[in-house]
């Protein structure tokens, strides 16, 4: 069996993280509604959920001031409120981590630029048209997403692609990639998202997980955010608190089929299954090797 292509190298806040380094985005909520209970932070939690991130391997934290899903409306100075004085907080902590913050907004995104951050994770794709120019303006990266149009925090309902959802994403993610490589943002730091669940039923997210290999010939970072998603509960019928090695399964078919960062609730797990896809593809050596040598 042929080992499929690496893929694109990732660099952020002066690193770059290749093949050997395949790269563990935390998530860190601070938001009381979560979908997943155990990801509910407060300030204190928030600031020990970074702490224990970092512990188990994580290379970039995405926080987070708003829940994708519906729930109740937070406006913009609420967003800054819960998520700008943990930007500064974890940026002051722990200098070389990169910082990712998870928003649609051009104004929170401006915000997060003051306090340091490396990254925009726009999961909404470019619902503010200005975010894009706001991350290419102060040297941040950016993720591309695809949602088929939804808008934000609202839920699938009867969504169809006539041309396929792949021929969809791979024309949306490309389209919105180019953009942000003419704007002036270094093609390594514009990470596309297929963006499972979002604007997708769970037959359409199933089929780009075995379809990571056309997002990774577009030639640009591929994020995977799988972590304990409804497409896998609804695969496995499970609730979210035990969709962890749905999850791994989907995480390891990506990370082997070339995909590079994957956003995780679940640091420690995700860490070793990525190591080990890694090793087993040729990309990273053992960490020890003496079995039948010594």
């Amino acid at each position: 069996m042929t080992t499929p292509p690496a893929g694109a190298v990732l660099r952020l806040g002066g690193r770059e993280l290749g093949p050997d380094r395949p790269v563990v985005m935390a998530v860190v909520n601070r938001t009381p509604d979560s979908f997943y209970a155990p990801a509910r932070y407060d300030d204190a939690a928030a600031d020990d959920a970074v702490a224990r991130a970092v512990d188990e391997g994580a290379d970039i934290v995405d926080l987070g001031g708003v829940r994708a899903g519906r729930g109740p409306r937070v406006e913009a100075d609420e967003e800054i409120a819960r998520v700008i004085p943990l930007v500064r907080r974890v940026r002051a902590r722990f200098p070389d981590l990169l910082v990712s913050v998870d928003t649609w907004r051009a104004e929170v995104a401006r915000a997060a630029a003051d306090e340091g951050a490396d990254l925009i994770n726009d999961t909404w794709a470019g619902h503010d048209p200005v975010l894009m120019e706001v991350a290419a303006e102060r040297g941040l990266g950016i993720v591309c997403s695809h949602t088929g149009g939804a808008r934000p925090r609202t839920d699938p309902f009867r969504v169809e692609y006539p041309d396929g959802v792949l021929d969809d994403v791979v024309r949306t993610l490309s389209a919105a990639a180019q953009r942000a490589v003419s704007l002036g943002i270094d093609p390594a730091s514009v990470l596309v998202d297929p963006t499972h669940d979002f604007g997708k039923n769970t037959w359409h997210s199933l089929d780009l997980v075995r379809r990571t290999e056309a997002l990774v010939a577009l030639g640009f970072p591929v994020l995977m955010a799988f972590s304990r998603k409804d497409f896998v509960g609804e695969t496995l019928d499970l609730p979210a608190e035990e969709r962890l090695e749905g999850t791994l399964a989907a995480t390891a078919v990506a990370a082997w089929l070339g995909a590079r960062v994957f956003r995780a609730h679940d640091v420690r797990a995700t860490r070793r299954t990525l190591d080990m896809v890694a090793t087993i593809r040729g990309d990273r050596p053992p960490a020890r090797a003496v079995r039948g040598l010594a």
